[in-house]
């Protein structure tokens, strides 16, 4: 198959100058420790539509020829890609219909409509979305614009890696969220071509990694289930246009955890002042999660920041916990008057913040005179931790 050649990326880049922004590039001096050297983040975060998806989808549809156009285009999306079609669509006059998840959050679900796309919900998952998306363009002739596998797509996304030569020029490695591949196999073809010593690495959620399988076997392969809270990276199958970009561009492919991806959240937000979704949160997860794995200085790319607030709540907790800064005990106390007074004045002391308290008798292993304390307690951190456990247990409360 013949990949997606530099000047085709920068033929797309003309094509967007004025459609889509040169996004950001934030110097992350926090994350240097780790990787003994400087890290940046792109902030795709910033981008229109709040992704890197409207790169690829407007170049896809720009593409299309005027018969093409007039018979209009679908989409099926979680979110993303259903933004970015949406405005692409709009920008160019055509008529856009896009398929969302039935459960798709409500935040993406108004702004694909507020970008002039005619919306469907359709399927528990993203899979049979894609299949009803599919059948309406065999229905009615409307082009469908797959999220990833199009060299079109390919081309829009790469203009990401070309932005990233420019903005740090002594760049060695650069870590991808990865999904599908259209975004990691674009930024590759770029990169590749100017400075093939540069490293690329695509990142995926541990329960949804596509192509480290599909990589071993040689083609791609369809995982039995995919489960990961960074929906805008959860594809079970590797498409066969970004995974030959993948197989022959891509130097790596890591995978990352959920904790990992909840801290990475919570790091963007609490140092950077950055709303990240989990997914485009996924290289920086891979930073925190493999210190010391990659040559700086190093670009991770965020690669989108549309979050439902009712998720983002979610993951700040999951977050907090992952990182330490939540401790969750159960004790043993006398059962006379005080003695939840002397548990609170220890937490006290040792300035720890108490969220919530449960006192119970009914426990069938309690001993006579016993009860059962549980608290949840919010900390600095992991030492924190340590220190007001080992201070209850000097007091003489029992820890189960």
């Amino acid at each position: 198959m013949e990949l997606v050649s530099v000047e085709r990326i920068q033929e797309a880049r003309k094509l967007l100058e004025g459609i889509t922004r040169v996004t950001p590039m934030e110097h992350a001096r926090d994350l240097r420790r780790l990787h003994g050297g400087p890290v940046y983040l792109k902030c795709e975060n910033l981008q229109r539509t709040g992704s890197f998806k409207i790169r690829g989808a407007y170049t896809r549809i720009h593409g299309l020829t005027a018969e093409e156009r007039a018979r209009g285009v679908v989409a099926a999306s979680a979110g993303n890609h259903a933004q970015g079609v949406a405005l692409a669509s709009s920008l160019l006059g055509i008529s856009s219909t896009v398929f969302m998840p039935l459960r798709a959050p409500l935040p993406k679900l108004a702004a694909t409509r507020g970008y002039g796309a005619e919306v469907h919900l359709h399927g528990a998952v993203v899979d049979e979305t894609l299949a009803e998306a599919i059948a309406f363009s065999e229905r009615t002739g409307a082009v469908f614009i797959h999220p990833f596998d199009h060299a079109d797509v390919i081309a829009g996304q790469g203009t990401v890696g070309l932005e990233i030569l420019e903005q740090v020029p002594g760049v060695k490695t650069i870590l991808v969220p990865t999904g599908g591949g259209g975004l990691v196999g674009g930024v590759a073809a770029a990169v590749k071509a100017l400075h093939p010593d540069v490293r690329v690495i695509g990142v995926q959620a541990e329960d949804a990694a596509a192509y480290p399988p599909s990589l071993t076997e040689g083609a791609p392969v369809r995982l039995r289930e995919v489960h990961t809270m960074a929906d805008g990276i959860a594809v079970g199958e590797p498409g066969k246009t970004s995974y030959a970009h993948v197989q022959s561009l891509v130097d790596d492919v890591v995978t990352v955890t959920e904790e990992s991806l909840s801290r990475a959240v919570l790091l963007c937000l609490e140092r950077r002042k950055l709303v990240v979704e989990p997914a485009g949160a996924a290289s920086v997860a891979a930073l925190l999660q493999h210190p010391g794995a990659f040559e700086a200085p190093v670009v991770a790319i965020l690669s989108g920041g549309n979050v439902d607030p009712v998720l983002l709540q979610q993951i700040i907790q999951h977050g907090m916990t992952a990182g330490g800064r939540y401790l969750k005990l159960h004790l043993r106390v006398p059962d006379r008057p005080g003695s939840l007074v002397s548990v609170l004045s220890c937490v006290k002391e040792l300035g720890a913040n108490v969220l919530d308290v449960e006192h119970s008798r009914i426990s069938g292993s309690l001993a006579l005179g016993e009860v059962d304390v549980a608290l949840a307690l919010e900390t600095r951190g992991p030492e924190h931790c340590k220190d007001v456990e080992a201070a209850l247990a000097d007091a003489g409360f029992t820890i189960v």
